[in-house]
This record gives C-alpha cells, sequence and structure tokens, in this order.
C-alpha cells in the first residue's frame, strides 16, 4: 500500500512552473496541447481474469486499473431495497516519484470518493435491481489501483470505473436451505444505462487560465482544481479541491467540463462503452 507524500506534492523548480505559465499564456502546454484539449485515452476491458469485471485506462501516462468483485451482503439500513457499492483506491509504491510506501491517504480516500458519488447519483447501474431475496443484496467492490500517476488521477480512475462495470458479471443467487448464496459458475451482465454513464471532468486553473485534464507537473502548479461530474445533461456531482474560483470562473469552468465530457465519452464510445 502506499500514500502521496504532502512534501513532494508540493514541489516544483520555480523555473519550471514560470515555463508552463508563460507558455498557458500563448494558449500551449508543455505537452503542446491547447487548454482545452484532454490526452489520448486508452480504455480496456477484462484485463483481470479473476476478478467479476475488470478495466485499465491510460490517460496520457497516467495509468488506473479497476476491477469489480461481487459479493452477497447485508444492504444499508437506509436502503434495504437496493444494492451496495463500495470504492476504494489505492496508489502503488511506484506510482511516482512522491508515492511513499504506507496506507491509502486523504489524496487516495478522496480520490474513491469522488468516483463513488458519480456512480451512485446518476442511475448507471440501478441499485434497485441488485437487492435479492431473504434481505440480502449485491455488494459491488470496485478497487481502483493507481500504476502510474502522471495527473489527473481522478478522471482516469473515474473512465477506469465506468468501463470495468460495464464489464461486469453478476454470479447468479440460488437458493439453499441455509439461505442464499453466489452462483459464480452461472453468471450475467450487470445491467448499466450507457446514456447514464458518469464522466468525470477535472479543470485546472493556472493564473488565469482554465485547463483540462492537467498533468502531474501543471498540478503542482495549479492555483485552483475542481471536478464536475457529468451524466447526460446534467451534473450529478462536484468537488473544488484546492484554490478559489470566481463566479465568472466557475461559469467558465463548467463550459469547458462539456466539452471534456464530450472528448471522454468519444474515447469511451470508441471502446464499446
Amino acid at each position: 500500500m502506499a500514500s502521496i507524500s504532502p512534501y513532494g506534492k508540493r514541489f516544483i523548480s520555480y523555473l519550471r512552473r514560470e515555463q508552463i505559465k508563460r507558455l498557458l499564456a500563448t494558449r500551449y502546454r508543455v505537452d503542446g496541447r491547447e487548454p482545452e484539449r484532454v490526452r489520448s485515452v486508452e480504455i480496456r476491458t477484462g484485463v483481470v481474469k479473476t476478478a467479476d469485471g475488470s478495466a485499465e485506462v491510460k490517460l496520457g501516462r497516467t495509468h488506473v486499473v479497476a476491477g469489480v468483485k461481487v459479493g452477497l451482503g447485508q444492504p444499508f439500513p437506509d436502503a434495504p431495497d437496493e444494492g451496495v457499492l463500495v470504492v476504494s483506491a489505492e496508489v502503488l509504491p511506484h506510482a511516482s516519484p512522491y508515492t511513499e510506501v504506507g496506507p491509502p491517504d486523504e489524496s487516495a480516500i478522496e480520490l474513491a470518493r469522488v468516483v463513488d458519488r458519480g456512480i451512485r447519483h446518476c442511475g448507471y447501474v440501478d441499485f434497485k435491481k441488485l437487492a435479492v431475496e431473504g434481505g440480502k443484496a449485491y455488494i459491488l467492490w470496485v478497487d481502483l489501483y493507481v500504476i502510474n500517476d502522471d495527473g489527473n488521477l481522478v478522471d482516469a480512475a473515474n473512465l477506469a470505473a465506468v468501463a470495468a462495470l460495464k464489464n461486469t458479471q453478476l454470479p447468479a443467487v440460488v437458493k439453499e436451505e441455509q439461505g442464499v448464496k453466489l452462483d459464480r459458475n452461472n453468471k450475467t451482465p450487470l445491467p448499466v444505462d450507457l446514456n447514464k454513464a458518469p464522466i468525470a471532468v477535472s479543470i485546472g486553473k493556472i493564473g488565469s487560465v482554465l485547463l483540462l485534464d492537467p498533468t502531474l507537473e501543471e498540478e503542482l502548479s495549479l492555483d485552483g482544481r475542481i471536478t464536475f461530474t457529468i451524466s447526460e445533461d446534467r451534473i450529478v456531482a462536484a468537488q473544488k479541491t484546492i484554490g478559489a474560483f470566481a463566479p465568472q470562473e466557475l461559469e467558465a469552468a463548467l463550459d469547458l467540463a462539456w466539452k471534456g465530457r464530450g472528448q471522454y465519452a468519444e474515447f469511451l464510445k470508441n471502446a464499446g462503452i
């Protein structure tokens, strides 16, 4: 297990930061992109054969793997007729120079929460269909593993989770004298509504410039960051992690998020999701 060093995360040379700002003033970035462009996305599903569903996403050099394991257990007391979603995230020790060995820190916990929130509130998975007889429910354990951190883990991890859930096979529920159990030899696809797939879009602010999909160097230079999770034509979640945005900046960030959503949606479509 690993955590992200708060000291390492703060470090970038003054000269490098100033170079990033000067390029942005000309509407270009260190990697050649315009502020309104996300990096190239590669999505593969079924990459973990021991999982009930899995996917890997490469967003530029950022690399995240998601695995889904299906269990059977008690539903939450406040939602007795619904299935359960549990999302966790781990940054592997070799993922970046700023990663330290240890339990998941606040950054990994927040990463899992943002992904969880978007999936839970969009209708992509109909959790009412995951309730079973005998007061039991399916539990979807979604584990996110950061293989390489080159910035914007939230967007990459969200895409990986969405793709992994689309790839998930639900074991059948069989009755026994003692109750119900899962038959892992008999599976059906987890029903998802692709039209409602949640897409997280993170907006960075450096000086007065707003940009999509910040790289790690850009993250170390950010004056502000906000993530919108969009499903169909609505915002289902929003999370500001650093800095402040004036009202007009928020409006511009939201407009930019819709552009990013369209780009990510195209990559999902090309991957059959």
